[in-house]
């Protein structure tokens, strides 16, 4: 019986640092008042006026160098983003033009902080499927582009970055893609969202002068949801798999504030050791972060590793994965 693996991972972050010294020059916050509620230190930020694309293909090429893989192998592209280029034309088909995927089909997929779990579960039903063999998933976020670097509040929390997993089938049992749990809640909509700019609410000078088009977060109900349900998600995959805390190698939360991450995995009994964080350096990087995070410790994961992948974001949408490491 066929299943998914991820048989390659790479990513890409700009080289422009914005640490917290220089963002207290520009909105009214300091080092320690960032790094105190939410973990952050510094984030990295595309300067180069290009959008997400330009990151997504960077981080495709690179997963394509390292597995020497042809371009013209790759069957389809799912790219992850809140943070399109355009409205239209996707995403996807930008990225699939610059790094010459001649043969690839493909499309957006909005999931918000979600995005990597819920386009990864996408490309393992494609693959068990045996529909596709070789499908990307690439999750490129140039969250630069929506933050007001007026609002104290929500302008530390967020960076840019890029990442791509390649997954394949593999018929060999116990590892891969084993098992997901994902939700969505609707009325969590107000809590989280860029309030204007789509259908609903079109862009006008007046939403302009009102900034309208940057996130708008209600901090506190957010996080309370978060904890809430990473937490759960996170439990209810591992006991579908009669997992505990002892048998799992490492937890991967959504990069989003690190008094989130501490809270999850204290409540899920995760040692620090077993959970992995690099939102020190990068930020909330949304979609990207949990493939940023895998990819910056590819080097400690082992074949056969026992992996959980939760997230949560807006819509609210979230959800878990068990994934048995096979690189």
């Amino acid at each position: 019986m066929l299943n998914a693996r991820i048989s390659g991972i790479a990513s890409y972050v700009p080289d422009y640092i914005l640490n917290n010294e220089e963002l207290s020059q520009i909105v009214d916050t300091n080092d320690e008042w960032i790094t105190t509620r939410v973990g952050i230190k510094e984030r990295r930020i595309l300067k180069n006026g290009e959008g997400s694309s330009y990151m997504g293909i960077q981080a495709v090429d690179k997963l394509l160098a390292s597995m020497n893989v042809d371009p013209s192998e790759v069957d389809m592209v799912i790219c992850a983003t809140s943070n399109p280029d355009y409205r239209f034309p996707s995403t996807a088909s930008i990225i699939i033009e610059g790094s010459k995927l001649k043969k690839a089909y493909g499309y957006d997929l909005q999931a918000a902080c979600a995005g990597f779990i819920v386009a990864l579960q996408d490309a393992t039903g494609y693959v068990r499927s045996g529909m596709y063999k070789k499908v990307i998933v690439v999750a490129a976020e140039k969250m630069s582009s929506m933050v007001n670097y007026k609002d104290r509040s929500t302008c530390p929390l967020f960076g840019d970055g890029a990442a791509a997993v390649m997954v394949e089938p593999t018929e060999e049992q116990g590892v891969g893609v084993i098992d997901g749990v994902f939700h969505v809640d609707g009325t969590g909509r107000d809590h989280l969202l860029m309030k204007a700019g789509g259908s609903a609410k079109p862009a006008s000078h007046e939403t302009v002068d009102a900034d309208e088009h940057y996130v708008f977060q209600d901090g506190r109900a957010v996080y309370k949801h978060a904890v809430t349900n990473m937490l759960t998600s996170s439990l209810d995959v591992m006991a579908r798999n009669g997992l505990t805390a002892d048998d799992v190698d490492y937890l991967i939360p959504h990069q989003a504030n690190l008094r989130i991450i501490e809270a999850v995995a204290d409540r899920a009994k995760f040692p620090r050791e077993k959970v992995l964080v690099n939102i020190e350096h990068y930020g909330n990087t949304s979609a990207a972060s949990i493939p940023l995070c895998l990819d910056e410790y590819k080097n400690t994961l082992k074949k056969g590793d026992k992996l959980i992948l939760t997230a949560f974001g807006a819509g609210f949408t979230w959800g878990a994965m068990y994934v048995v490491w096979d690189i």
